[in-house]
């Protein structure tokens, strides 16, 4: 496991798994917690941390699957690992957190915003989508290539490969990132997990149960008539050339209080690419 000072680690069970989550800080705040994407884990938010250490205790945790939390071979609809948060604040005795997830940990995070409503006191969502999806007639050829990619890492056989390639997905993390670090970690750190069959059937599992299970049923209006009540502010790094603003800026519509934060000069991993920017939107929103 990689080393930053400081960090402590713990390893809860909940749900039947054994989870890990990473802990830094002892600030007087609300309890920060971390929730990384694809293809990633805790090291993530490795830049971010001590930025926020000062004034928070910072959790970030292994989402199931990924990094040294225990993969299993079901538990990833999204509403599944919503209850995989609540049960490590369960078992860590914290009840309330300021919550921040990039990628599909965006999307749990939403989740644990309507189904563990009262665990959430501020929610940041970073290069992530959301419940309410919506499908156009513009939007259709973006949306099909969207699917099409997702449908290459969620395949049974296939997907378990690709999610296993260092040369694949460094490639995709390469394109929609800025700067050469933010593939160079991918190689050196999360790559090795990756590697790891279990953890490449995980990682399918979140694309497959997605786009067969999850994504028909939000587009259809599963949760047309909840709202966001949690104050949220969403961070949009520009230069991702997958998420686009028009993808999301209808979250207006479903959030009692929203703001959208636009990061001109990042890709899809901000806390990565631009980080101190980051953690200053954060201060300032959690405080």
């Amino acid at each position: 496991m990689p080393a930053l000072e400081g960090v402590q680690h713990h390893f809860v069970d909940v749900r039947g798994a054994r989870l890990h989550v990473a802990e830094l800080g002892t600030g007087d705040g609300v309890p920060v917690l971390l929730l990384h994407g694809w293809p990633q884990h805790w090291w993530s938010w490795r830049a971010l941390m001590p930025l926020l250490a000062a004034r928070h205790r910072v959790l970030a945790l292994d989402l199931r699957g990924f990094g040294w939390s225990e993969p299993t071979r079901r538990g990833y609809r999204k509403a599944e690992l919503a209850d995989d948060v609540a049960g490590v604040l369960d078992a860590l005795a914290i009840e309330r957190v300021n919550l921040v997830g990039h990628d599909w940990g965006g999307v749990v995070g939403f989740l644990v915003c309507l189904h563990h409503t009262s665990r959430v006191e501020r929610f940041v969502p970073i290069n992530t989508g959301h419940v309410w999806p919506t499908l156009s007639v513009k939007g259709i050829p973006k949306q099909l290539g969207a699917m099409a990619y997702q449908g290459m890492l969620a395949s049974p056989g296939l997907g378990r490969r690709l999610n296993a390639s260092p040369r694949v997905v460094g490639r995709v993390v390469d394109a929609i990132s800025t700067g050469d670090d933010v593939a160079a970690e991918y190689a050196a750190q999360f790559a090795p997990r990756m590697a790891d069959p279990a953890r490449a059937r995980a990682a399918a599992q979140v694309y497959r149960t997605f786009q067969l299970y999850e994504y028909p049923k939000w587009v259809r209006g599963r949760y047309a008539d909840r709202r966001l009540t949690t104050p949220t502010m969403w961070l949009h790094g520009l230069a991702d050339p997958f998420f686009k603003p028009g993808m999301f800026k209808d979250i207006v519509e479903h959030a009692d209080d929203v703001r959208i934060e636009y990061l001109s000069d990042c890709g899809h991993f901000p806390a990565e690419e631009c980080p101190d920017v980051v953690a200053e939107h954060l201060l300032a929103f959690f405080s």
